[in-house]
């Protein structure tokens, strides 16, 4: 795919990546860098539109506006002949968080390297750019093949996976996303919080009649006697209560209350 400026100061040498910032990766000498930046914007929304072409696809996956907004990074692979070289195609991967099923149907929560777009120039199909595309993008990225999960790929794209990195077996899923054998292989379990053993159930047992007894509640006796020596005596009670229980017999005990008279209204007598 050709361009009608200088891909050299856009994209560098034979491999460009990419991320959300969108920066040239070639110097432009005396091209500015606001230009330059827009050059780059221009390939990446012509590469997006041709990989939808290919794919029959009504809606570009693959865009500047998108990469802005998106954590995903584009390799770029351009043909560095002069005059100004052309881009032969690219590859878009990015992490996502998926929920996937393995082979047993349970519900795991990973977070994958993903293969998001993927396109080759119709020219340049069947030379091995592809397979040179894919291979710079494991090696810097540092995964397996087995590793990655594909998003919506075509019945090309798993014959391409299934020719060159014989990835074959795949795993059936709910979501638009392929993953293969080995993807769990490599992946830590998550940790599993043990369930804690019931107690064993004791039979109910009635309550005894010693049980009963202790349960009942004694009556107490009336205060002040309810108080044992000992015990602490605060404010207006401790002049009486330290008089009834010192010795010294009736000399320091309270006088008595004075008899009461009979009331007039009380009776006669028998």
């Amino acid at each position: 795919m050709e361009f009608p400026f200088d891909l050299a100061p856009v994209l560098g040498e034979r491999f460009c990546v990419v991320d959300q910032h969108l920066r040239p990766a070639g110097r432009g000498g005396t091209v500015k860098r606001e230009e330059l930046e827009q050059q780059l914007r221009t390939v990446i929304d012509e590469l997006g539109k041709a990989s939808a072409k290919a794919q029959g696809l009504s809606t570009p996956v693959t865009s500047a506006t998108r990469m802005e907004s998106n954590r995903h990074v584009l390799y770029i692979l351009r043909d560095t002949c002069p005059p100004r070289g052309a881009v032969l195609g690219f590859l878009k991967v990015g992490y996502k968080k998926l929920f996937l099923l393995d082979r047993a149907g349970a519900h795991l929560q990973v977070e994958p390297l993903c293969v998001l777009d993927f396109y080759i120039h119709e020219s340049q199909q069947r030379r091995g750019l592809g397979r040179e595309l894919f291979e710079e993008m494991l090696k810097r990225e540092r995964v397996r093949p087995e590793q990655l999960a594909v998003d919506r790929p075509s019945e090309k794209l798993l014959g391409f996976l299934r020719k060159h990195f014989g990835l074959w077996d795949l795993i059936p899923q709910v979501n638009n996303f392929v993953i293969f054998e080995g993807f769990f292989s490599t992946r830590t379990a998550p940790a599993r919080r043990p369930f804690p053993r019931p107690r064993p159930e004791e039979p109910i047992k009635p309550y005894s009649l010693s049980e009963r007894d202790f349960l009942r509640e004694e009556a107490e006796p009336p205060w002040p006697f309810n108080l044992s020596r000992g015990s602490p005596v605060r404010g207006s009670l401790r002049p009486f209560l330290l008089r009834r229980d010192s010795p010294g017999g009736d000399a320091q005990s309270p006088p008595e209350p004075a008899p009461r008279r009979a009331s007039s209204l009380g009776r006669v007598g028998r």
